[in-house]
């Protein structure tokens, strides 16, 4: 299929029709079994962000087997492998390797009832497993595509992970120029397509003072005392809920001992806004905020020693959006229309926000079925609808890289 034909309805149901798409379409369904052995297998290898080590060699030697070319390992730790097409043009298929779980948490998925529950089977073992699931379908069913697949499981994504993987992937001006589109597969859904990036901005705050002993050195300025005013000031920071904005204290940690006035205290703040001046509006308040209470403690303890503080950016997302005349865009309204997905345009921070902010086609979508509490040992995935995930994302790469009719 030339890649200039509109993406219409009817050029979706024509390559339905293809008997490589019908066969494809019988694998998702026979393979379901498969599918959710994979994705517990995953699941279960810990891949926390900076330490996606493991997870990545076992991709690696998936790709091998599943008979893509080209298979290695960036600089950064990213897998990249190739479905080769007629051309040197790309389509870029990715899912994040890593979660936001720390290296310790017990990984082990347990049945309940129709779901399955485990840290990150859905966020994102369900996007991982998609390419595993499209790699084998290609190979089996042999299509041939215009465009090459470029297939990537990245790493980076979450947390202080500042989205390294997908940034040095597109860093290659060569590949920026080849590329057609780019389709990122995060988590579960069916109906999902984040068209919209979400900037944010992460900042470390750390205070730094003498320390001490806690009955014997009394009354020397305490860290902790100063991010407890922090945040407590936070909690009257106007946030909008137009344009939607959030200001959320991650993490807090500090002092060695219950009977010791510690010497250092770190907290972690996200701040994240559909517009850019909020961003900087609550970037400003919260440097204030850091100041002041630094001061308010240096002061209201009256000693010569005091504390110093230190604000450090340690993530920051652009934004950017794909207008809805792209298309990428069109190729995924027309295959959700012959499905009879109800479209559902989102604005997320994912792996697109690179390519977006790039001014390339790309967008988010789940891999199919359903899930729940994300980022949390509760984390459930339920395969149901499964098989619609994956043909809409099937259909849609097929439009974008060409195929002949």
């Amino acid at each position: 299929m030339p890649p200039h034909l509109p993406a219409t309805e009817e050029n979706v149901a024509a390559v339905e029709k293809l008997p490589g798409v019908q066969q494809v379409y019988k694998f998702f369904t026979e393979q379901a079994d498969w599918l959710l052995a994979e994705q517990i297998r995953i699941t279960e290898i810990p891949a926390p962000a900076f330490a996606e080590a493991a997870r990545a060699r076992y991709f690696k030697e998936q790709f091998q087997r599943l008979g893509l070319v080209n298979v290695r390992q960036d600089e950064v730790g990213n897998v990249l492998g190739e479905y080769p097409g007629r051309s040197n043009e790309l389509v870029i298929v990715s899912a994040h390797l890593d979660t936001v779980f720390p290296a310790e948490t017990p990984t082990v998925v347990r049945r309940e009832g129709s779901r399955y529950v485990g840290p990150g089977i859905s966020d994102n073992s369900n996007g991982l497993v998609t390419l595993l699931a499209l790699v084998r379908a290609l190979r089996e069913a042999g299509i041939q595509t215009q465009a090459t697949l470029l297939f990537v499981v990245n790493v980076g994504e979450e947390g202080e992970g500042d989205l390294r993987g997908i940034k040095h992937l597109l860093e290659d001006a060569d590949r920026r120029e080849r590329l057609r589109a780019m389709v990122v597969v995060d988590g579960s859904s069916n109906e999902r397509l984040t068209r919209r990036a979400l900037p944010s901005k992460r900042f470390e705050i750390i205070v730094r003072g003498p320390g001490g002993h806690s009955w014997a050195d009394f009354g020397l300025p305490n860290p902790i005392h100063a991010l407890a005013r922090v945040v407590s000031d936070s909690t009257r920071f106007r946030i909008p809920k137009r344009p939607q904005t959030v200001f959320n204290v991650g993490e807090i940690a500090g002092g060695t001992s219950v009977n010791s006035i510690p010497y250092q205290a770190a907290m972690k703040i996200d701040i994240r806004s559909e517009s850019a001046g909020e961003i900087a509006r609550l970037e400003t308040a919260l440097r204030k905020a850091v100041e002041q209470a630094v001061a308010a403690e240096n002061q209201a303890v009256q000693r010569r020693e005091r504390l110093s503080f230190e604000i450090r950016v340690i993530g920051e997302r652009p934004g950017g959006e794909v207008p809805e005349s792209a298309r990428i865009v069109q190729v995924f309204r027309s295959v959700d229309r012959h499905l009879g997905i109800q479209t559902q345009i989102r604005t997320a921070s994912t792996d697109a926000n690179i390519p977006m902010a790039l001014g390339l086609e790309a967008v988010a979508v789940g891999g199919g079925g359903r899930a729940g509490a994300a980022h949390s040992l509760r984390e459930w995935y339920e395969p149901t609808g499964r098989e619609v995930g994956l043909k809409r994302i099937f259909l849609a790469i097929l439009l974008l890289a060409g195929v002949e009719l």
